[in-house]
């Protein structure tokens, strides 16, 4: 006849290769996942930049562009974008001339856990060559 053992269950040996499983997963994916949360986080950029022109071109054509600055929010009909709450950009616009400007969009340290802080998505608009060049550094290079 047989005794059942009633000590049953895992052994450290089982415990120790399951943590070191799930830990390489962990290492697999978490960096890929903190990547995806960096790149979403440009979708707040890409829709500043959006109102950003708009914004500039109705100045330009009610004010004038000398009136169209970064320096001057006002005129744009709306607050500084970067100095809300959680924003994850500064914002500056330059080299503002009849039909062109520049919008830089910085990223700040509000969570930034990549380390990505400083690196930038810069739109260049062009209205009378009818162009937008876009460019990044970093992680948004490829934007």
């Amino acid at each position: 006849m047989k005794t059942l053992n009633k000590n049953s269950g895992f052994t450290l040996l089982e415990v120790i290769i399951v943590v070191i499983i799930v830990g390489v997963l962990a290492s697999l994916a978490l960096p890929r996942f903190f990547a995806m949360v960096e790149y979403s986080r440009t979708a707040e950029a890409l829709n500043v930049i959006t109102s950003l022109r708009g914004a500039i071109e109705r100045c330009e054509l009610q004010k004038g562009i000398a009136n169209c600055t970064h320096a001057n929010w006002a005129n744009l009909s709306m607050n500084d974008p970067g100095n809300s709450p959680n924003a994850h950009w500064d914002y500056t616009i330059d080299d503002v001339a009849v039909g062109t400007y520049t919008i830089l969009c910085t990223r700040n340290s509000v969570d930034d856990s990549g380390g990505y802080d400083g690196n930038t998505i810069e739109v260049e608009v062009d209205a009378t060559a009818m162009t937008i060049t876009r460019t990044g550094s970093g992680p948004y290079a490829g934007i």
